[in-house]
């Protein structure tokens, strides 16, 4: 005999059941039907009533803050998730079926423990994505280094982030490699400085090779008036004066920053040639000694 379903229905469901009841079916089978019936209706209205009006809000307000789209995207589904979980719940539980709903909460935390044992590092990645999310240390399209490589950031998702480097290679990154080191986004701020030493001669003229330098990187398309370039004489050694050059460049990301620095080195060399600056180029001196001495000849070897 099937034992009698334990159930805590609620008025509507028992109402339900009761007509069903009244109208011919077994009580059993009317319980469950009035049940099943309370489950859909709090299900849908609860579902219909959080797409209508809550996920509308809620982009409102993500838009308000005016999140990019790789962070709405993700928080958006988990208020999907979010809303389903809450009409499941009060479906469950309006319904009349709370031993249910406990015991799926049971299985679902033992469920929960043992996935979080076995996916950590997926976890971890998950986690770190929520914080490159919140504290926005880049941001897709950015030109940012760790480690040993660098690149453009072409996707940020919960647990990778995809990266183009300059060899036009696709990396994807975990995003807790990208949360543990140091990161350089050299878009953060909209502009980066270029740094180059230039060596003249020990009898060279400082003062007109420093003005060579400013009149070349002035005139340099690509560089920046504001940060205006500047040269500092930083190092003296036994062959030559080291003279730092430093320019800004606009919109790193964007901008062919090698061509920039490629074509101001160029014309800076030019230049020194024109007005007679050496560039000298470091000389090496081997000392030592080679010492020579008469070689004995072997015996000849008899055949006998």
């Amino acid at each position: 005999m099937i034992p009698p379903l334990q159930t805590n229905t609620p008025s509507r469901a028992g109402f339900i059941g009761e007509f069903l009841t009244d109208l011919g079916l077994p009580p059993q089978l009317a319980s469950a039907i009035g049940s099943a019936a309370v489950f859909i209706m709090v299900f849908v209205t609860v579902y219909i009533i959080g797409k209508v009006a809550i996920l509308p809000l809620i982009a409102r307000l993500l838009d308000r803050r005016g999140l990019d789209e790789h962070i709405r995207k993700p928080l958006t589904l988990l208020a999907y998730a979010a809303l389903l979980f809450v009409a499941i719940g009060l479906a469950f539980a309006l319904a009349g079926f709370g031993n249910i709903l406990v015991a799926l909460s049971t299985i679902a935390a033992a469920a929960t423990l043992a996935i979080g044992f076995a996916m950590q590092d997926v976890i971890k990645n998950f986690v770190a994505g929520a914080f490159i999310y919140t504290d926005k240390p880049f941001r897709t399209g950015d030109w940012i280094e760790w480690e040993s490589n660098s690149g453009y950031v072409q996707d940020i998702s919960l647990r990778v982030t995809r990266v183009r480097t300059f060899d036009n290679e696709h990396l994807t990154v975990p995003n807790s490699q990208l949360t543990d080191g140091v990161i350089k986004n050299y878009d953060k701020n909209g502009t980066l400085r270029l740094k180059f030493v230039f060596r003249i001669g020990l009898r060279d003229d400082i003062d007109e090779a420093m003005d060579i330098i400013l009149d070349a990187a002035r005139s340099q398309d690509g560089v920046l008036d504001d940060p205006e370039p500047s040269v500092k004489l930083i190092e003296i050694n036994e062959a030559s004066f080291g003279l730092q050059s430093r320019i800004w460049i606009s919109d790193p990301g964007e901008s062919d920053f090698l061509g920039i620095r490629g074509r101001f080195i160029q014309r800076v060399t030019e230049r020194f040639e024109e007005a007679g600056i050496t560039i000298p180029y470091p000389h090496r001196t081997i000392e030592g000694s080679l010492e020579t001495g008469q070689l004995e000849r072997p015996d000849a070897v008899s055949d006998d």
